[in-house]
């Protein structure tokens, strides 16, 4: 091999090889995550937990984890503990990390903050929201399909939530003469309030239920499958609760999610601010029908699902709403 020959080889080789690690995402070292409760209660701390762990397989990082960090003082002390171990991507798994994001986001420019359903308003803070509209439509759909009784409830942890409002619009549009019960818990997580608002769902003879908050909604379903009624899951696909009780889910992939914000941020295209997810982002869709519901009805709602996808337009004709 001539020596000239040679030099044009080692170059092509270190361009190579510089291009590889180029594209390597290195950038992605170390990555921080805050849970206000568990990341064992198997729904949307799971999830989170999940989504981190994707990130430390996908890109060789090195990964931490704080659950029941959910008051200001806890939140600043993981931060500074997170700044001590060199982390650059912290994600708060909640919507009551995004103010407290903002303010400590000048105190640790190097780092990118990421947060759920807040208003993230500095240049290293993220907010990512779920487009529930649609999801809590189809839903809505499914439940009216099924009630027996013409009677559906819901039980929300919040009324702004937007799945529950797409829930009765869809609710409404697959039988307009059904009866919509909704109680709100005021909390994500309390399932002695929960059961409360179940027995009064119950008392008015509503035999399909969607319990949207994500520490409760397991806790109900099993409720309601003691009593031989149905819901429609939450957050996760539920099915395995027991797929004559659970007819569909409306799932938010939050695992997901966190690949594509770690894709984005090793990419620098990761923008500061608000940012929307839906169906058509891979991060959003309908869990496993249950068998009870008659394969023509399963056929029709993921054409439906799909035109939304397609179209943007939901089967009343309307846009999805957020």
């Amino acid at each position: 091999m001539s020596k000239k020959f040679y030099a044009v080889f080692l170059i092509v080789f270190l361009i190579g090889i510089s291009g590889c690690s180029a594209g390597s995402n290195a950038e992605i070292e170390k990555v921080g995550l805050l849970v206000p409760e568990t990341v064992n209660d198997g729904v949307w701390g799971t999830k989170g937990y999940k989504g981190l762990l994707k990130i430390q397989s996908d890109y060789h990082a090195d990964v931490f984890y704080k659950e029941s960090i959910k008051n200001d003082t806890s939140i600043k002390l993981a931060v500074k503990e997170y700044n001590d171990e060199d982390v650059t991507l912290v994600f708060g798994h909640g919507s009551e990390y995004t103010e407290i994001f903002n303010t400590l986001s000048g105190k640790y420019p190097h780092m990118h903050f990421v947060s759920f359903n807040g208003n993230a308003t500095e240049k290293n803070t993220t907010s990512l929201q779920f487009k529930g509209y649609a999801m809590g439509f189809f839903g809505g759909m499914t439940a009216a399909y099924q009630s027996k009784t013409k009677k559906v409830g819901v039980i929300a942890a919040h009324e702004w939530q937007p799945e529950v409002k797409g829930f009765i619009d869809g609710v409404k549009h697959q039988r307009g003469e059904t009866e919509l019960v909704i109680e709100y818990t005021n909390d994500w997580n309390d399932q002695d309030i929960a059961f409360q608002k179940l027995e009064s769902l119950l008392s008015q003879r509503v035999d399909v239920v969607y319990p949207a908050g994500d520490g409760y909604n397991v806790a109900v379903i099993g409720k309601l499958k003691e009593k031989g009624l149905y819901a429609i899951g939450y957050v996760s696909d539920q099915s395995d609760l027991g797929e004559s009780t659970v007819l569909t889910s409306t799932v938010q992939h939050a695992d997901k999610l966190y690949g594509v914000v770690a894709e984005r941020f090793s990419n620098d295209t990761l923008e500061p601010g608000n940012l929307e997810f839906d169906f058509e982002d891979g991060v959003i869709s309908m869990g496993k029908y249950s068998p009870i519901i008659p394969e023509q009805f399963q056929a029709e709602m993921k054409q439906h699902v799909q035109a939304y996808i397609e179209t943007g337009k939901l089967p009343n004709g309307k846009e999805s709403k957020q």
